[in-house]
Parts: structure tokens; C-alpha cells; sequence
């Protein structure tokens, strides 16, 4: 602003000076080009500065973050547990998984969850849907054991998960979200990471599963294709196919499904639909949805609203109570018949 204040004002009495011929045309262009000169390197100032502010900005989060004491047991090292011990035995397979009166805030004076308490048992798969900002995300960082909850407990078989080392609790859970992160690596990497003893039996066999073969095949090597950073080259369709295949390739006990469908195109949605009907089969699944039409099927349907539960039951038994789910289907369903 001050560089065009600057020259605006040359302009004016340069150019009254060339009127009455005490100048020349010539020297007033000069003299305005110089002005423009001296004025660039401290524009150029100015914005190395407003990037280097930026910079020091997001390396103050960064050491924020290096320097953050991880509260959740196990994560970084599981011999640095403070917990009492707990029997391992009792990872070994997921009977039941419990949340107890449990309440939980990113912010203290903001709950997110209030005393919130529901169970999951082996086989069945358990629904829970609500509006956005709901918590229904929250309980499956819980669950997953990103966050600790502020009250209440988390029981994986009747035992506190944060006496379980992390790495051993999460190695039976699978985690499908609605928008999956890939790695810059190659397909193989990106659902088996750092196995090299896969045999091509196994690889065939979660890529069936998984309804991504044909995918794999269409790439120009195979399972050894390079992603781009975030899988940016395939759909949203694809990169949860391959998603699907990593959570396959774990062979959970425990499939969390976290608006799994929410993203997704409709020339994948039938063939992602199966996939994961095939993941869930035989497992304990816990599924976060905003469409009631994937959760219809579910055991167990738990309606949540501003961190509470406000109703738990089957599609016929809510359908029958009238209540929020009752409201919430109906309203779905009117949308999608333009009513």
C-alpha cells in the first residue's frame, strides 16, 4: 500500500514537473521504475516474514506434541506400563467389551460423552447412529484407546483396558474410517506394512474377500503399484476397498466401522457393501453410520444424542417404540422419496 501511495504521488508532481517542461517524459518513467526497484526487496521482506511466522507457528504445535507425556498405557512402550499386571491370556480372544459409565471431553468444561454405558458381545454386531457431533466417534477413540475417558471404565472381558498394553488390545481390532489414510508405498505395503512372510495364497485370499482384486489388477504393477500420497489417484470407492483388505489382512476379532459408506461412490457402494458384510461375518462389529439403512440389520441399535444414550434395541423393537429412531427413520426415508 505504501509502495503505490509512493508512486501515486511521483505520478502527480512528476507529472505537473513534465507539464511545465522542467523534466523530461523519460526521466519520470525512470525515476518511478527505480522507486518500484527499491520497493520490491522489502515486499520480498515482508512475505518471507509472514511465512517464517507460519513456520514457527506450526513448529510450536509440532514440539507441543514431541513433548506431550502419553497417557495412554502401552502406546509407546509396553515394559513402561504403570498399571497393575494384567493376565494376557485375556486378549486372546474378545468375549465381551463393556463401556461403564463412561464420560469423556476433548475440553474440560465441554463434555463430550455423559456417563455413557453399553455393551458389545462376541458375534453380534451393534449399531450406533446420531447426529454429527453427537460422540458417537468418541466412543470408538475410546474403544480404540486413543483417548482415556475422564470417568467410567472400558472392559475387555471383564478386565480394564488400560491395564492391557496397547499394541497387544489393538492387534484384535480392526479399524475401517470414512476417509482411510494410504501410505506413498506400494498396495502390498499399504494393507500388510512391514510382512514380507504373505504367501500368494493369502494375498489372493484377503483380495477376494476384500472385492479388491479386480481393482489390483487393473494397476500397472499389481499389488507392487506405488500410491500416490492419501491414494489421491483412486476413488473414494477404491481406497476403501483397500482399506477393507488391511482390515481383512489383520484377521480382527473386533471390526469398528466408522461412517465406512459415508464417502463412497455409488459405482463401489454394492460391491463395498458386500465386502463388508463378508469382514463382519462371524465377528463382533461395532458400526458408526448416519444412514439407518445400513444399520437396519444390526442386534443391537443404539440411538445417541449430545453425549447420552436415549434408546437401545433392535430395528422392529425402536420402530415400535416410535421414539427418536422411529422420527429419524422416517425422516430418512422421506428425504430419499423427495416427500
Amino acid at each position: 500500500v505504501f509502495g503505490i501511495a509512493t508512486v501515486s504521488v511521483i505520478i502527480f508532481y512528476g507529472g505537473k514537473n513534465v507539464l511545465e517542461g522542467q523534466i523530461s517524459l523519460g526521466v519520470l518513467v525512470a525515476f518511478i521504475s527505480y522507486m518500484r526497484m527499491f520497493f520490491r526487496p522489502i515486499r520480498d521482506l515482508a512475505e518471507k516474514y509472514n511465512i517464517l511466522q507460519n513456520a514457527l507457528a506450526s513448529a510450536e504445535r509440532i514440539f507441543l506434541i514431541l513433548d506431550t507425556n502419553n497417557s495412554i498405557d502401552g502406546v509407546e512402550n509396553e515394559s513402561d506400563s504403570v498399571q497393575p499386571a494384567t493376565d494376557l491370556n485375556v486378549v486372546e480372544k474378545i468375549e465381551s467389551l463393556a463401556l461403564e459409565n463412561v464420560s469423556f471431553s476433548y475440553i474440560p468444561s465441554e463434555p463430550v460423552l455423559k456417563s455413557i454405558s453399553l455393551s458389545l458381545r462376541a458375534g453380534e454386531t451393534t449399531a450406533i447412529i446420531g447426529a454429527t457431533g453427537s460422540g458417537k466417534t468418541s466412543i470408538a477413540n475410546l474403544i480404540m484407546k486413543f483417548y482415556d475417558p475422564v470417568s467410567g471404565n472400558i472392559l475387555l472381558n471383564g478386565q480394564n483396558i488400560k491395564n492391557i498394553p496397547a499394541t497387544r488390545y489393538r492387534s484384535k481390532i480392526a479399524l475401517v474410517t470414512q476417509d482411510p489414510f494410504l501410505f506413498t508405498d506400494t498396495v502390498f505395503a499399504n494393507i500388510w506394512r512391514d510382512r514380507q512372510d504373505i504367501s500368494e495364497k493369502e494375498i489372493a485370499r484377503v483380495l477376494t474377500a476384500a472385492n479388491c482384486k479386480e481393482l489390483i489388477e487393473k494397476q500397472p504393477n499389481g499389488i507392487h503399484t506405488v500410491l500416490t500420497r492419501g491414494g489421491t489417484a483412486l476413488s473414494s470407492g477404491e481406497r476403501q476397498l483397500i482399506s477393507i483388505a488391511r482390515a481383512f489382512a489383520r484377521s480382527p476379532e473386533l471390526i469398528i466401522l466408522d461412517e465406512a459408506t459415508s464417502y463412497i461412490d455409488s459405482l463401489t457402494e454394492d460391491v463395498i457393501q458386500d465386502a463388508l458384510s463378508k469382514l463382519m461375518a462371524g465377528r463382533t462389529a461395532l458400526v458408526i453410520a448416519h444412514r439407518l439403512s445400513t444399520v437396519r440389520h444390526a442386534d443391537k441399535i443404539i440411538v445417541i444424542d449430545k453425549g447420552s444414550i436415549l434408546e437401545i434395541g433392535n430395528h422392529d423393537t425402536l420402530m415400535k417404540k416410535q421414539g427418536s429412531y422411529f422420527r429419524m427413520n422416517h425422516l430418512q426415508h422421506c428425504l430419499g422419496e423427495a416427500c
